[in-house]
């Protein structure tokens, strides 16, 4: 296949411990972009094996390595890939050698016609466990339901962004699994296109079932952000107003069996114990958007962000 476009690539892949697919996925790289012209930027995630050793030990110089001082999650470190790539096309990917790169060519054409700013992958014949397939379909279920946006296949990594749509992604927490929800509230253009899949190469997954909370937590925090970020009161306030009429309603209720009846009505906990249960409900809620409000405003109000690099090597030299 002819090359599609002359602009530069970039192909932003966070590793952790891929110390035997790292060499494997850079040839296949290679392989699949012959003629373009493109950047390969590896983002180290504080790996404990010899990650950082095979990348360098490359020498290649289209191969960017980012090293970044602690572990921070797939997320930050892609964050640091997105904010470092200098491609006016950016592709991610996973670096476990399940996404082909191959697939990339086909990708690219949708995204330089200009009708796309996201084109994203859904996996054929996806080669994981249950552990992962199962909490996968619920979130592409309820992200479905819930807005506006039909994704088969969010957690596909393999994905090719404009260079202006990925620039405007803040990806903290686990966000990365609802990275085409982002791009499709920051108004980007979405296209899907089926990739191929393969199992793991090498090395040992990184997903467990804790990360179904995290996916689940996440994902009410984006959809707050989309449907109530600008007028929090339409969530707020119908809900106290509710618990509010459920409150009146219920001493009502007391006051006539109080006068009415002549009951004491001070003997009842389980109605202090579900108002309680209730209330702390609310305020841990509450508690956990605020908090996560603050720290967006913090980074983005100050131009910060939320991880540091330790030193950025190309071709295996420190930049």
């Amino acid at each position: 296949m002819q090359p599609v476009t002359t602009s530069l690539l970039s192909v932003v892949v966070p590793l952790y411990n891929e110390q035997d697919n790292a060499a494997l996925l850079t040839q296949k790289i290679h392989e699949s972009l012959v003629g373009y012209d493109y950047q390969i930027i590896y983002i180290d995630d504080f790996s404990t094996d010899k990650t950082k050793k095979v990348v360098k030990g490359l020498k290649d110089e289209k191969v960017h390595l980012i090293e970044l001082k602690k572990n921070y999650g797939q997320s930050l470190a892609l964050a640091a890939g997105l904010d470092y790539a200098e491609g006016e096309y950016i592709i991610t990917m996973d670096g476990d050698l399940q996404n082909d790169p191959s697939d990339i060519p086909q990708m690219l054409t949708y995204a330089v016609s200009g009708e796309y700013d996201v084109v994203t992958g859904i996996r054929q014949k996806r080669k994981d466990s249950l552990v992962k397939k199962i909490p996968s379909k619920i979130a592409n279920f309820l992200v479905r339901r819930v807005t506006k946006l039909d994704i088969k296949d969010n957690g596909c990594a393999l994905k090719v962004f404009t260079k202006d749509i990925a620039k405007d992604l803040n990806l903290y927490g686990e966000m990365h699994r609802f990275i085409t929800l982002l791009a499709f509230l920051e108004g980007g253009q979405i296209k899907q296109v089926p990739v191929k899949h393969h199992a793991r190469h090498a090395g040992v997954s990184k997903y467990g079932l804790e990360r179904v909370f995290k996916v689940v937590a996440d994902m009410m925090l984006l959809l707050f952000i989309r449907k109530y970020f600008q007028r929090p009161i339409h969530l707020f306030g119908i809900s106290g107003f509710l618990m509010i009429s459920a409150g009146v309603l219920i001493n009502l209720y007391l006051l006539i069996v109080k006068l009415g009846f002549g009951e004491d009505i001070g003997t009842r906990p389980l109605l202090t114990f579900g108002m309680m249960l209730i209330f702390a409900g609310i305020q841990l809620f509450t508690i956990g958007i605020v908090m996560e409000l603050l720290i967006r405003t913090y980074y983005e109000s100050q131009n910060k962000r939320p991880y540091r690099i330790k030193k950025v090597s190309v071709g295996g030299e420190v930049k």
